[in-house]
């Protein structure tokens, strides 16, 4: 949203009577303001302690049932998406998302053609290799395993948790720095359905829990005292 907003503000004070290609000139500015963002975001990651997760996406419903669609923007490939250098993630996203072609990406990047298409088999690779292959639960069985997530955690019951929750289930949490976060994954669906339990104890009934769709899959929102806490992105396999 700071990107797009940015480039609104460049594009309305541009003449654009001077402007010979105008989507090229949009992909161009996007593009930089992006890079500037990624760049500034890693600088973050570096000095940041603890797990470093993808901003959540909140996201409408429909792109859940839009399954190429919902793969696109999934949490599991932001995070592949997240081990990619600033340049590469913009070439990826450019020439695989949007099928921007080579000149034009080498003219916005300040690189020439043939660099570019290095960066793009590169990124490509890596993402390839480090994609999710296991199919996920269908769309229905995953809401209904979110709805009784939904209702145990509502309904103050946490230790239900552990009738749907993976024996080997992996929690990785990222507070950003504002808010508290564990600094190692817990591993484990008794230690996942503690931790729980212990959080919700903490905020008491100031806190409400209802189901969302995060990066086009069913998933969590925490809110305490009507302003959102947290967001909670799941895997589901075999309704667990």
């Amino acid at each position: 949203e700071d990107v797009l907003q940015e480039t609104w503000l460049r594009w309305v004070n541009v003449d654009l009577a001077e402007v010979r290609d105008q989507r090229a000139y949009l992909v161009r500015i996007t593009t930089r303001q992006s890079l500037n963002r990624l760049r500034a975001m890693q600088r973050r990651k570096e000095a940041y302690i603890g797990p470093w997760l993808p901003e959540p996406l909140l996201t409408s419903p429909d792109v859940a049932e839009d399954v190429e669609l919902a793969e696109n923007v999934s949490m599991a490939l932001m995070v592949v998406l997240e081990a990619l250098s600033p340049t590469e993630r913009a070439v990826f996203v450019l020439r695989e998302a949007f099928d921007v072609g080579y000149d034009e990406i080498a003219a916005t990047l300040g690189k020439t053609p043939e660099a570019v298409r290095q960066i793009a088999h590169r990124a490509r690779a890596h993402v390839e290799e480090r994609r999710p292959r296991k199919a996920v639960s269908p769309t229905s069985e995953t809401r209904a395993t979110v709805d009784f997530i939904v209702r145990a955690l509502h309904e103050g019951e946490p230790h239900r948790l552990l009738e749907v929750l993976a024996p080997e289930v992996v929690l990785i949490t990222d507070g950003g720095g504002i808010k508290q976060a564990t600094l190692r994954p817990i591993t484990g669906a008794e230690r996942v359905t503690r931790m729980a339990a212990g959080r919700l104890a903490k905020l008491s009934s100031a806190v409400t829990v209802e189901a969302t769709v995060v990066n086009g899959s069913p998933g969590i929102l925490l809110r305490l005292n009507g302003e959102i806490d947290g967001v909670l992105a799941l895997r589901v396999d075999d309704a667990r």
